[in-house]
């Protein structure tokens, strides 16, 4: 079991709040990824679930136990450090059985485990050279072997392949992966990185100026972004996000001066500003379409090829929107064009808090009765 609660966890650092009230369950066998942009508060986090950083506030629980104030070396979790932090004057081998020597765990016992973690990550021949005798990939793999021969019920890992080209990067992903799975283990994983978050993580925590955006599966942080923020982060390019006003015209409209306009669905919402959004890839190249979905004028102003797609970069007003498709987009630079988008892939954002709209039908009510509110 390696399950592992948060409850109203903060840490201020003398004037600034790095994480602010947190809680969120993180449950045995998740590969859970802390995403967020640089000071945004995932790595304190991550160090204060180690023990390495004390709370000002709040509480961890590991399977039920509260561990908030267990020194770190008594907490059955171990870290993965972004440098991997090796013994340069250990061996492969010495490296990979230090923590269970100092647990004072039996040579043979020590020698079967070095032995079996060894063999799983494929580090065998490796075992009596030094680390200064490794490549960046085999040194995270001894990193990540230390931590897995301790059998810990959650592994913690900081950016561990932050310092791999991008090719072993795309590598050790898939091994990370396919340990994960093989081992059942938690793993809490700290990255600015979308796309280690996306394939690799069954859940995605995202954070934001020390609080929790979203969680949720890759593809429901993705396809349902909670808020404008989470919207604008996730995807490359990111969504489109455009200031509009939603109203009522027999049914719910959203518009903007800029030649924006999107029918939605039946029913009465109050006129409220909104931010909408729709990804660069749910856009369309398309003449005059009636009925619902969104419709905008865009003036085409530059395209980037990326060889099996390209990207459109266009103008809507003072808005900058991109389309991507497979190529050949056929649009041209300085072209007008009209961009559609079906109604189901069309966000709403509440033009104040951010957070996002969604549609509810409420059952006493008539279909004509249904609002636009926040979640």
């Amino acid at each position: 079991m390696g399950s592992i609660r948060i409850e109203g966890l903060s840490r201020k650092f003398k004037n600034v709040t790095a994480v602010d009230d947190i809680s969120m369950d993180i449950r045995d066998g998740d590969f859970l990824v802390l995403l967020g942009p640089s000071g945004c508060g995932k790595t304190t986090l991550l160090r204060m679930i180690a023990g390495l950083l004390e709370p000002t506030g709040g509480r961890i629980l590991l399977d039920g136990n509260d561990i908030t104030s267990t020194p770190a070396k008594r907490r059955d979790v171990a870290m993965v450090f972004q440098n991997y932090a090796l013994y340069p004057h250990l061996s492969v081998g010495k490296n990979l059985a230090f923590p269970l020597r100092i647990r004072k765990v039996a040579k043979d016992e020590t020698a079967r485990r070095v032995d079996e973690v060894a063999q799983q990550l494929d580090i065998s021949h490796l075992l009596d050279r030094k680390p200064k005798e490794l490549s960046g990939g085999q040194r995270q793999r001894v990193a990540v072997g230390r931590a897995i021969v301790r059998s810990p019920k959650a592994f913690l890992m900081d950016e561990p392949l932050s310092n791999l080209d991008a090719k072993l990067r795309t590598a050790t992903r898939r091994e990370l992966t396919d340990l994960h799975r093989r081992l059942g283990a938690t793993f809490v994983y700290v990255t600015h990185d979308q796309v280690e978050a996306m394939t690799m993580a069954t859940r995605i925590a995202l954070l934001n100026g020390g609080r929790v955006e979203q969680i949720g599966t890759p593809e429901q942080v993705y396809d349902t972004p909670a808020s404008v923020f989470v919207a604008g982060f996730l995807g490359s390019p990111p969504m489109n996000l455009l200031p509009a006003t939603v109203g009522t015209r027999g049914r719910t409209v959203v518009a903007s001066g800029d030649g924006v306009e999107a029918e939605l669905w039946p029913g009465q919402s109050p006129q409220r500003a909104v931010t909408l959004g729709v990804r660069p890839e749910h856009l369309q190249v398309a003449g005059i379409v009636t009925g619902t979905g969104l419709r905008m004028t865009a003036r085409v102003e530059s395209i980037e090829n990326l060889g099996s797609e390209q990207i459109a970069y266009c103008r809507v007003g003072d808005a900058a929107v991109c389309v991507r498709a497979p190529r050949p987009i056929a649009l041209l630079a300085g072209q007008d064009v009209t961009l559609t988008a079906p109604v189901e892939r069309v966000h709403l954002f509440d033009g104040d808090t951010g957070r996002r709209l969604e549609w509810l039908d409420v059952p006493e009510m008539t279909e004509f009765d249904a609002q636009l509110l926040s979640r």
